[in-house]
């Protein structure tokens, strides 16, 4: 369309440009033609009017010497009758008609009497509305002439005869003249209008065309696309030259391309959501983590406003209320860090820290400071401080396995033995065998115990198993049979008499329990209860600890899931990673953690699972 119109632009430009140029230059033309030929007519006609005017002269003059005027009145009756001559009459020096071939002008003045002493010749308006060519002979006084007229000096003019002219045929012929002049004029236009055309539509239009179809090519991202422009006109060059810039244009947009695909990559490299934003609020580049944090799937997230896509807001965040990193960086310029809660965009949110620093930068021509944001998943965080306390407690397993187990198992070697021994040498007294079997079932409780530590400590596979729950629950507790004496503690288990399966894994489910007994062990300073008991409802399997602390007050409810919240009983300054690690675990399997507590009477967090046989029976 735009290749059209430009076409169209240009035939009309070279169209009505060259017909305008013509038509005036023709209408110039024909103007001097026709004042040029109409003054020729004129003058031509002038001449055979002189000549027969001096043939009238002559006969009147010898008519007015005779003292004839009835001869002269015949003399301008009968020429007033010749073809193409209308009136013919003759007057004094003032302007009387004194003869006339129409005898109704006889006596009348003319309003505007000839003046001059030379015959001359004009086209007038006859007293008929007639448009005429009047030629004017002044008759000048004579010698002869003297005794009417008297002297030359003071009477040079006896009188003055008219004769008017036909102008109709000098005009029809002028105008033919002129329509043929037009005519051919025409011709002439419309014959360098075509010309001109072809000229313009091969050597001009059809280059320009390919030029505008090649350049339309490289605006849509057809950077292959080249002109093909045969010969070494003026057009051919710049098709040579126009090949060469978009040689270059490619190459260059080739080598961008690269670099922001580079810079891309390298952004999306980094483990934390990045972003960045303008004064204006707008995101101009995210990387995957961003994406994946605010879960978008099928957009960036740039161009839009930072307080939509990550707050879900209309309008700006009010910075007494939330902090802001770009206002803060735009009024301070240094560099800050914070903790906020995103929306992301299945509805749910996500607890973040936010480090934020001013990078300058020149867009659009114009220095701005723009504000670079590294956004850390705190459920990440979690997740890492969990694998690392449950790396730290593999390597403490380890540890224990090889400073305890060996040499219990040693041991134990070494009582057989010696019962063996003692057996084969005629027995020995019952006090000492009964000794002999206390110490080989403590040195079995111990092996247990250091088996216990093994689950705990060992890293979850990437695969869910089948997790006894009852089991799992009561060795863990078993561990914090010590603790919970030395703190006035009774630990009291109660469990489902059926089995109790769920789908995960196991030193993941330890490792909840050992979070929630512990920080009902908080909660008691002074001692107190912990009731453990599982059950099975509507295919969900539920483990519940209530214990008779402090309890948890209502205002810091909400909060005791966030990460590094901690407030503690025992006054003492916890990690906060606790619940926070629990959570991301129980809900990792479709579970979910409740809380009910009443201040100074206790709490109670009651975790739902999804039964394992149920699930697997889905399955098949």
């Amino acid at each position: 369309m735009t290749m059209n119109w430009i076409a169209n632009s240009l035939n009309r430009k070279f169209f009505f440009g060259t017909a305008v140029g013509l038509l005036l230059s023709s209408l110039v033309f024909l103007l001097l033609y026709i004042q040029l030929y109409r003054a020729e007519l004129t003058e031509e006609r002038s001449r055979s009017a002189w000549q027969i005017n001096s043939l009238l002269q002559t006969s009147l003059e010898n008519a007015m010497l005779k003292r004839d005027l009835s001869g002269l009145t015949e003399v301008v009756l009968k020429l007033g009758q010749q073809q193409g001559i209308t009136t013919v009459f003759i007057t004094n020096p003032i302007g009387e008609i004194r003869f006339a071939s129409s005898p109704e002008l006889v006596g009348k003045k003319l309003p505007d009497p000839y003046r001059g002493r030379a015959a001359t010749t004009r086209f007038v308006e006859n007293h008929q509305g007639q448009d005429v060519l009047r030629s004017i002979n002044p008759v000048s006084n004579r010698s002869p002439c003297i005794e009417c007229h008297g002297p030359i000096e003071t009477n040079p003019i006896n009188g003055i005869l008219y004769v008017d002219y036909d102008a109709a045929p000098l005009r029809n012929k002028v105008q033919q003249t002129t329509l043929l002049l037009m005519g051919a004029g025409a011709l002439i236009v419309v014959l360098n209008l075509t010309g001109g055309w072809l000229f313009i539509r091969r050597y001009i239009l059809k280059p320009v065309n390919h030029l505008t179809q090649s350049s339309e090519a490289l605006t849509q991202g057809n950077l292959t696309d080249r002109v093909s422009l045969s010969g070494h006109d003026e057009f051919a060059r710049l098709g040579k030259t126009f090949n060469f810039m978009a040689d270059k244009l490619q190459s260059k947009l080739q080598e961008i391309d690269e670099q922001r695909q580079f810079l891309q990559s390298l952004v999306d490299a980094i483990p934390d959501g990045v972003r960045i934003i303008d004064q204006t609020f707008n995101v101009i580049l995210t990387n995957h983590a961003y994406r994946n944090q605010l879960a978008l799937v099928d957009e960036t997230g740039v161009g839009q406003t930072c307080y939509l896509i990550a707050h879900d807001r209309d309008k700006p965040c009010p910075p007494t209320l939330i902090s802001c990193p770009l206002h803060e960086i735009l009024k301070k310029q240094l560099p800050m860090k914070v903790l906020h809660r995103h929306h992301r965009k299945d509805g749910s949110l996500l607890d973040v820290e936010i480090y934020a620093a001013p990078m300058d930068a020149t867009i659009d021509g114009e220095r701005q400071t723009l504000v670079v944001e590294s956004i850390r998943d705190l459920t990440q965080e979690i997740k890492y401080s969990q694998e690392q306390r449950l790396s730290e407690l593999g390597r403490l397993a380890t540890g224990v396995a090889h400073e305890i187990h060996n040499p219990l198992a040693s041991v134990k070697l070494a009582l057989d033995a010696t019962e063996k021994a003692l057996t084969d040498c005629g027995g020995c007294p019952d006090h000492i065998a009964g000794n002999l079997r206390l110490v080989d079932h403590e040195i079995d409780e111990c092996i247990q115990i250091t088996g216990k530590l093994l689950k705990l400590g060992a890293l979850p596979s990437e695969s869910a198993e089948l997790v006894d729950i009852n089991a799992a629950l009561h060795e863990t507790l078993s561990l914090l049979n010590w603790q919970a004496e030395e703190n006035h503690i009774q630990i009291l288990e109660t469990y489902a008499p059926t089995l109790l399966r769920v789908l995960a894994a196991e030193s993941e489910l330890r490792m909840v329990a050992l979070n929630l007994a512990q920080n009902a062990f908080h909660a008691m300073p002074v001692g107190g209860e912990l009731r453990v008991s599982t059950q099975i409802e509507d295919a969900k399997i539920l483990i519940r600890f209530k214990d008779t602390g402090a309890g948890i007050l209502e205002k810091d409810l909400p909060y005791i899931f966030d990460p590094f919240f901690s407030r503690r009983a025992d006054d003492a300054k916890g990690t906060g990673l606790g619940l926070s690690i629990s959570l991301a675990i129980i809900e990792k399997y479709g579970g979910t953690i409740e809380v009910k507590s009443q201040f100074s009477v206790g709490s109670e967090f009651t975790i739902t699972l999804p039964d394992a046989s149920q699930q697997l029976g889905e399955r098949l």
